[in-house]
């Protein structure tokens, strides 16, 4: 006997998933609110995610996928000079968190970091992943920077990769906070210094 085929969208459920442990962090997320807000039953969400630490995981891998994916692809692809490109990943987070009906909640991974990261191996190297990913990026673009004449050669592009990743995503966590004068002041000093 086959299995009965899923009569759902399971993209669908995982952003709705992916959506409430945002709001609420993984802990404090019940399997009820689950239910409710992907609006599948319990069997249906466990049969297709086993359990809530895998929902939970690959939610995090969605938010990696489609987020973090979003600003690498800015850093490498976007327009303008690599300082350029720098700012626009800045000043997007500092749009998002300052919308006047913010749709997001600070950083999907940064709050996972800040719950679990450390207590759990699975998630603290899903976070790992995605921190590893953006500085990657980062490195690059600041070096592609040195290339095209917008960034002064003063230090490492790892060192200062690192500096701009903190300020990334210490952005994040300011912006649940600060106004938006202050976290483009952020933005101002983070960028690296022109030649």
């Amino acid at each position: 006997m086959s299995p009965r085929p899923r009569n759902f969208d399971l993209d669908h459920a995982l952003d709705a998933a992916m959506a409430t442990f945002w709001d609420k962090g993984y802990a404090a997320t019940s399997a009820q609110d689950l239910v409710e807000s992907t609006g599948l039953g319990r069997g249906s969400l466990y049969n297709a995610f086993h359990s809530k630490h895998d929902l939970f995981e690959a939610a995090i891998e969605r938010y990696d996928a489609e987020w973090t994916t979003r600003l690498v692809a800015l850093l490498e692809e976007g327009p303008g000079l690599a300082r350029d490109r720098i700012r626009a990943v800045l000043m997007s987070v500092v749009e998002e968190e300052t919308a006047e009906a913010p749709e997001h909640r600070g950083c999907l991974v940064v709050n996972t970091a800040m719950e679990l990261a450390g207590r759990d191996p699975r998630v603290t190297e899903l976070v790992r992943r995605t921190f590893a990913r953006m500085e990657a990026a980062l490195t690059a673009c600041v070096e592609q920077g040195w290339r095209d004449g917008s960034i002064e050669e003063t230090a490492a592009s790892r060192s200062l990769a690192l500096h701009l990743l903190n300020s990334l995503y210490g952005l994040r966590v300011l912006g649940k906070v600060a106004d938006r004068e202050t976290l483009v002041g952020v933005v101002d000093r983070a960028l690296p210094p022109l030649p």
